[in-house]
């Protein structure tokens, strides 16, 4: 399986922070936030990994490199002409280099969740996706957590197939639609993870996170 982290956003609540340096390069208890993910994919067995870069994407690759010395081999999906693509779009221009069930991590948070290399999506699934209490800043949740009248929030990790994105059109598009049908269509599942999980949306929660992980 080929895991895909999302590295192509601008930033925009973190400024002026992200001003120079792109958000997945920010630090955090001494190394950058993509560092982490790509040394827990790397542990999990995860051989290549897809990046998409844009706003100063440049930055990114040049730091990361092909990933040797993290023991991955990195690819990169690079939307830096088009200012990005949203979620989906990201993924839809990356589909090439993804395996056809493949894991998908936000770039912005940060986790010890334990990725699965050898997850298999069941009974014509499409996506399943990881849930997380609700953080103070998303206190109405995203997604209900299967047979549980509850929502929960989406964590930005989730196993997809290929499938789900089967004949979209290339440009702009966001996730959360094509995760809403599949529901419809029961070809969706969640789980729930009760473990650490980090939404890395402002200077303040950046700050808290890099305290309590040198602490």
């Amino acid at each position: 399986m080929i895991a895909m982290i999302l590295s192509a956003g601008l930033g925009t609540r973190m400024r002026p922070l992200t001003d120079h340096t792109p958000k997945p390069l920010l630090e955090v208890g001494g190394k950058p936030l993509i560092v982490w993910h790509i040394e827990r994919l790397s542990s999990a067995g995860f051989k290549i990994i897809v990046i998409n870069v844009a706003y100063l994407g440049g930055k990114i690759i040049d730091y990361l490199g092909d990933g040797s010395r993290y023991g991955v081999e990195i690819l990169y999906s690079d939307e830096q002409k088009e200012g990005g693509l949203e979620t989906a779009g990201g993924i839809i221009k990356a589909l090439p280099l993804l395996s056809d069930t493949f894991l998908v991590v936000n770039g912005d948070i940060w986790t010890d969740f334990n990725f699965n290399i050898n997850f298999k999506l069941q009974n014509k699934t499409l996506a399943h996706i990881i849930l997380i209490d609700n953080p103070p800043h998303n206190q109405k949740g995203d997604f209900y957590l299967d047979k549980t009248d509850k929502k929960y929030t989406f964590s930005g990790i989730g196993y997809y197939s290929k499938e789900i994105f089967k004949d979209l059109e290339y440009g702009k598009r966001k996730l959360a639609p094509l995760l809403f049908k599949a529901i419809e269509d029961k070809r969706l599942t969640t789980e729930y993870y009760g473990g650490e999980w980090y939404d890395i949306g402002t200077p303040k929660r950046l700050e808290e996170l890099d305290k309590k992980l040198l602490s």
